[in-house]
């Protein structure tokens, strides 16, 4: 699929001081992304604290989104979790004209066996309209997806199109990269080796750093799919450090962090999960500085 090569970012969703959701800050985040140049958009993906969301909270955020992106990129919904009868019936009934693709994670907690983890994708591949993204995260989910569990969904379903793939081991991507079909899209889920798994073939990033500084980092996945290494690299190299800070106290904080350095949103995130502490807020802001001057020079 095309319309998933370059740059998706998993959008956060940014809440008041109040612990509100700030629809006037996410119509920010949107149009700051789509003018920085990325590629495509992931509505409630875990970046999206959607596990402390309600119902109507997620439908509201995803209408917004809808709303605001006005068809100017393709779309793409996080529809996934740890109950595969519940997840089929929402495939079964909810609308996705608005959405190129969902964005299944692997299941979390329950520790499914690789049987386990091709059935529940075998069912959610059979209920989807539209074409399916599999994640995989095993800091998240306690549980590795094999690269041949992802092969055998990519030959059995024709509409599982792609993985995001976040075990950060780039022997394990560059595996699916050699073995997959020659359609099947292999997009990095870690900022941090998104243009080496982009050098080795892979067809992008769903990122996070990538909706903080859009023109940047979707400029650098662009050189890097066109094989301009050295160039690239001066970017991933300018962007590392601040990759390490915003997970550094965890997702999404530190994103947070930087869309308040950037007046753009509050860092407020809803706990469990708290804010970055004033040490780590300190060194963000120092860095957007640094970015924007080095941007004006």
């Amino acid at each position: 699929m095309q319309s998933l090569i370059g740059t998706g970012v998993a959008l956060v969703t940014p809440f008041k001081k109040d612990f509100s959701i700030d629809f006037e800050a996410l119509q920010r985040i949107v149009n700051f992304s789509i003018d920085g140049g990325v590629d495509y958009l992931v509505v409630m993906g875990t970046t999206a604290e959607n596990a402390t969301l309600t119902q109507v909270e997620k439908e509201q955020v995803i209408n917004a989104v809808i709303d605001i992106n006005k068809g100017r990129l393709p779309l793409v919904l996080g529809v996934g979790g740890n109950n595969t009868m519940q997840i089929v019936e929402e495939l079964k009934t909810r609308d996705f004209s608005a959405f190129d693709a969902i964005l299944s994670v692997s299941p979390y907690y329950n520790k499914p066996t690789q049987e386990g983890i091709y059935q529940h994708f075998k069912a959610i591949a059979e209920a989807s309209p539209i074409p399916v993204i599999l994640y995989n995260v095993p800091g998240r989910t306690a549980s590795n997806m094999l690269p041949a569990t992802v092969i055998r969904l990519a030959k059995d379903f024709s509409n599982v199109v792609a993985i995001k793939e976040a075990a950060g081991d780039m022997a394990q991507a560059m595996q699916l990269i050699k073995n997959a079909p020659k359609d099947f899209l292999v997009i990095s889920g870690d900022d941090m080796i998104a243009l080496p798994i982009v050098l080795a073939g892979g067809a992008g990033v769903i990122s996070v750093i990538g909706q903080g500084f859009p023109k940047e980092f979707s400029e650098m996945i662009r050189l890097g799919l066109n094989k301009k290494v050295s160039e690239a690299f001066k970017t991933q190299y300018f962007l590392s450090d601040c990759i390490d800070m915003i997970f550094e106290q965890g997702n999404p904080a530190g994103i947070k962090q930087i869309f308040q350095a950037l007046g753009i949103a509050e860092n407020t995130v809803r706990l469990p999960l708290v804010s970055v502490d004033d040490s780590l807020a300190k060194r963000l802001n120092e860095f957007v500085q640094h970015s924007i001057k080095v941007e004006q020079d």
